[in-house]
């Protein structure tokens, strides 16, 4: 236990600025594989250091890219530091851009690609009257949809009509690498993306992205994936002594 409580305090202590992380920076490249730091308690990622990549996003032209998963009391991310990064972004004029955006070459500079991951559609709808009061875009990235209830899937088609971006993000959120590793590529494609795609766009859903759970991939799946979606997003790290996924 001692070991675990160190190990997390030296990654706390040790976090770079999303400013320098230049892998969550898009800038037009055309890149396949975008990356996104996590906003979550969890990962440390502080206000001070989200200021620093609203700054770069400002300054460089770029579009800096964001993630987190729950948002509200219990949950992963507190609403208030939602609040932050979207009046942050207003502030300094930053455009709102989903992932729609960047698979149909809209997206607008300098820019914030701000998502939320899984199947925590109660709380992503409780949020949208503050993302009404910022005019912002929102790309949500779906798991287990198969499992939604008729009020789930109906708060969902609400964010897209209110002008917010539902994309894949697996069946069942597994890692993509050791599902791969145990069944093979074409049974994770088979079992866990196509499946993610079509019961979406069969409710009305285009989605043109997908993520990674956990962020983890290989180029293999990359190029895949690529058959049946122009852009897929991992993620970057932002304590440098672990591997990050992300391939930029």
């Amino acid at each position: 236990m001692l070991r675990i409580v160190f190990a997390a305090a030296l990654l706390a202590a040790c976090h770079q600025d999303v400013a320098e992380i230049d892998g969550v920076f898009y800038n037009g490249d055309g890149r396949l594989v975008h990356c996104g730091v996590d906003l979550d308690s969890s990962a440390h990622t502080d206000e001070a250091s989200i200021d620093t990549g609203l700054d770069r996003a400002r300054d460089r032209h770029e579009i800096v890219e964001l993630y987190a998963h729950n948002p509200g009391p219990g949950g992963t991310v507190p609403p208030a530091k939602i609040e932050h990064v979207l009046a942050g972004a207003k502030a300094r004029g930053l455009a709102f851009v989903t992932y729609a955006d960047f698979a149909n070459h809209t997206e607008k500079y300098p820019g914030i690609a701000l998502s939320f991951d899984d199947s925590f559609v109660d709380a992503w709808a409780r949020m949208q009257p503050m993302f009404a009061q910022y005019d912002a875009r929102i790309t949500f990235f779906v798991t287990r949809y198969y499992q939604m209830d008729a009020d789930r899937r109906g708060e969902l088609q609400q964010l897209a009509a209110d002008g917010h971006d539902i994309e894949a993000h697996t069946v069942n959120h597994l890692r993509a690498p050791d599902y791969v590793e145990t069944h093979g590529l074409n049974a994770y494609l088979h079992d866990e993306v196509d499946p993610s795609i079509q019961l979406m766009r069969d409710d009305g859903f285009e989605v043109h992205a997908f993520a990674y759970p956990f962020g983890a991939r290989t180029t293999e799946l990359d190029h895949a994936i690529a058959k049946r979606v122009p852009v897929i997003r991992s993620v970057s790290f932002t304590y440098p002594e672990v591997a990050s996924p992300c391939p930029n």
